[in-house]
């Protein structure tokens, strides 16, 4: 082989590795556009008025069990709603046209994902309970 040859090969291992890396970034790019979470009007789908906060995931997903042990943790109360099964939790659930668990809703705030940053400032924009 002479030194033209190699050139070639090193351009178009080049060229393929570039093509592979702007493919794996472009998949990436709808999340990273996406906003943290959904603001709206969650009141029906709170069990009672004492709840602020509702978990809908499952029992074998790891970003399911991160949340719960986040939420306990932190002593926070909230409604766990496993949406493997059918009922209104798995109703619930699809009527927000979500795919993925856990999906969390914390006063207005609808979150998608174990996103500590973002679940830590919906905890902090719900009121505080009155002092004893």
């Amino acid at each position: 082989m002479n030194s033209t040859h190699i050139k070639n090969i090193l351009i178009y291992a080049a060229i393929l590795g570039l093509g592979l890396g702007v493919g794996r970034i472009a998949t990436k790019v709808p999340q990273w556009l996406a906003p943290a979470y959904v603001e709206g009007n969650f009141q029906s789908y709170y069990p009672d008025a004492s709840t602020k906060v509702v978990l809908y995931g499952t029992k074998t997903c790891p970003y399911c069990q991160q949340t719960r042990a986040y939420l306990s943790e932190r002593n926070i109360p909230y409604a766990d709603v496993d949406v493997s099964h059918a009922g209104k939790g798995q109703q619930d659930y699809r009527s927000f046209g979500e795919s993925a668990v856990p999906v969390i809703l914390i006063g207005n705030r609808r979150i998608t994902g174990f996103k500590q940053s973002v679940i830590e400032a919906a905890l902090e924009q719900l009121p505080r309970p009155p002092a004893r």
